[in-house]
């Protein structure tokens, strides 16, 4: 597949630039990434624009100039603004909005926040219904062997190796990135609302047709999280995926793609 166009944008009163990357032809999809950054992304999404254009920005938090979008960023109101910016200047009409991990919370925020701005919502292993005993102190400690276990239900399949595998450039490299937004989570400052525990408050006002879509081997956040963001969204549907865990799109992207697809297009 040929490499993604990339518009790149300066929001937030133009003190954040960041970057979209464009793929695709079809129907219009945004993609908002996990905490690890597109890069590792990169093969689901050139699934998804094998039927869609699919719209993947880069979160703030990864952007060039991540301290200045820290502070310019420092709630959940804060990204719901800059997320419809990007949605205007983008001139998208109601998308359907897929999210994984940290950027499905982001989805479901904007979802509730301005529930006419998207057609129908995934979230693939949403972080949000936030636990104490959840293992968000400890990642900095773990081997990458304990991480591998963490985030894949086989740690030695193919997708865990390219993830823990990528380029060592700026832009690739997933121990940076990794480090920075947990200790950033840690701390409470990220730009994304890990801290913020009020999603179980505005949950309810998500109107958009919504598919949960979750890895029975999820050891980061437990499978059984998906009934409860099914409960609090009306009319959400469910589709655990077997032999997944943490991120599934990765491990077992066909039924993954499958259900998303049918999903969006029904």
């Amino acid at each position: 597949m040929a490499s993604p166009a990339v518009r790149t944008l300066k929001l937030w009163q133009n003190r954040v630039e960041t970057e979209v990357e464009i793929s695709g032809s079809g129907p219009a999809l945004v993609f908002l990434h996990g905490p690890w950054g597109l890069a590792q992304d990169r093969a689901f999404i050139e699934r998804l624009a094998a039927t869609y254009t699919v719209f993947a920005p880069k979160h703030p938090g990864t952007s060039r100039g991540n301290n200045e979008a820290v502070h310019a960023l420092d709630s959940w109101l804060d990204l719901i603004v800059y997320y419809g910016e990007l949605f205007d200047r983008l001139e998208l009409k109601a998308p359907p909005l897929v999210g994984h991990s940290f950027g499905a919370l982001v989805a479901a925020e904007f979802a509730a926040a301005v529930p006419r701005s998207i057609s129908k919502l995934v979230l693939i292993d949403p972080v949000g219904l936030w636990r104490d005993d959840l293992p968000v102190q400890n990642w900095m400690i773990l081997s990458e062997a304990q991480r591998r276990s963490m985030l894949f239900a086989d740690a030695e399949c193919e997708a865990s190796k390219q993830f823990f595998h990528v380029p060592t450039d700026a832009a690739g490299r997933v121990d940076t990135l990794t480090q920075f937004i947990w200790a950033q989570a840690c701390t409470g400052k990220f730009v994304w609302p890990v801290a913020d525990r009020g999603f179980k408050l505005r949950s309810h006002r998500i109107g958009a047709p919504t598919l949960i879509v979750w890895g029975k081997a999820d050891r980061i956040i437990a499978p059984a999280y998906a009934l409860e963001f099914a409960n609090r969204i009306a009319g959400a549907r469910i589709e655990m995926i077997d032999q997944a865990g943490h991120l599934p799109h990765l491990e077992q992207p066909a039924p993954v793609m499958r259900a998303i697809s049918a999903f969006i297009d029904r």
